[in-house]
C-alpha cells in the first residue's frame, strides 16, 4: 500500500473519510476510507489488496499472486486481444484462448476432424481413400472450408463430396426435417461456389446396410472424380 496522506491526516480523519492512496499497478492516485485501511492494515485479518490497487482490473493485471496474474493473449478466433490469469491459462488444456463463448464455440465447430454422427460407410471411406491416396491432404467431416460441415474434402483439388442418404430425399422424420436437410444441402452448394470449391453429392440412399460389396461403387464414383482432376481433365 503506498499511502499519500499523512500520518496526522489518518489520526483526525474520522472512519468513513476518503484518504488518498498510490496505485502499486498504473500509479494512479484513488482513495479509500480510513476504516477500509484500518482493515487491509490489520495484521490479524484476511490479506486484503484492496488498498494497494485502484481497482479489481489493476489488481488482477498487477498482483504478483499465483491465480491472479494476468497475461495478455489473443482470441484463438477473432484475434482480439484480452487478459486471463495465470490460474486460467494453466488450465487450458488445449492451449487456445477465447474471449467468450461464442468464438470458442465457432473456432471448435470449425476445426473438429470428425463429425458425431459418422455412417460407416463414410469411415469406410475415409479408411479406404487414405490409403489409396497417401499424399493427398484429405479432410473428413471437417467445417474450416465453408464453415459448415463437408463429409470429404480436398483442398489440393478443391474438391468436395457430401454422401446424401435417404434422409435428403425422404420426409423420413417428417416434412419439416427434409425441408430443414434439403436448405443446408443446398446453402453448402452455394458456399463451395463462393469458395471456388467442385461439390459432388453422391446418393446413396439406396445403400441400407453395410456391405462392403455394395460400398465398394460408391468408393469407384469417388476415384473417378479424384482421378480426373488430378489427370487435368
Amino acid at each position: 500500500m503506498q499511502p499519500l496522506y499523512t500520518e496526522t491526516e489518518f489520526k483526525e480523519s474520522k472512519s468513513r473519510d476518503p484518504l488518498t492512496l498510490e496505485c502499486e499497478g498504473c500509479q494512479k492516485t484513488f482513495t479509500r476510507t480510513k476504516h477500509a485501511i484500518q482493515a487491509a492494515i490489520n495484521p490479524n485479518r484476511v490479506k486484503n489488496d484492496s488498498c494497494r490497487y485502484c481497482s479489481n482490473k489493476c489488481q488482477n493485471r498487477y498482483a504478483p499472486t499465483t491465480g491472479r496474474l494476468a497475461v495478455t493473449v489473443s482470441c484463438q478466433q477473432c484475434h482480439k486481444s484480452f487478459t486471463k490469469t495465470d490460474s486460467q491459462i494453466a488450465k487450458s488444456k488445449s492451449g487456445n484462448h477465447f474471449c467468450n463463448h461464442s468464438c470458442a464455440a465457432k473456432w471448435n465447430n470449425a476445426h473438429k476432424k470428425h463429425g458425431t454422427r459418422r455412417s460407416k460407410l463414410e469411415k469406410w471411406l475415409e479408411e479406404q481413400l487414405t490409403v489409396l491416396y497417401p499424399d493427398l491432404e484429405i479432410h473428413f467431416n471437417r467445417k474450416d472450408a465453408i464453415l459448415s460441415e463437408l463429409d470429404i474434402f480436398i483442398p489440393s483439388l478443391r474438391l468436395a463430396f457430401e454422401l446424401n442418404g435417404i434422409f435428403h430425399y425422404e420426409p423420413i422424420h417428417g416434412q419439416d426435417k427434409l425441408d430443414k436437410v434439403q436448405h443446408n444441402d443446398h446453402r453448402k452448394m452455394l458456399a463451395c461456389a463462393e469458395r471456388d470449391i467442385e461439390m459432388c453429392s453422391i446418393d446413396t440412399s439406396s445403400f441400407k446396410y453395410f456391405k462392403e460389396q455394395q460400398a465398394t461403387k460408391f468408393l469407384i464414383i469417388t476415384q473417378d472424380i479424384i482421378g480426373s482432376r488430378l489427370s487435368g481433365s
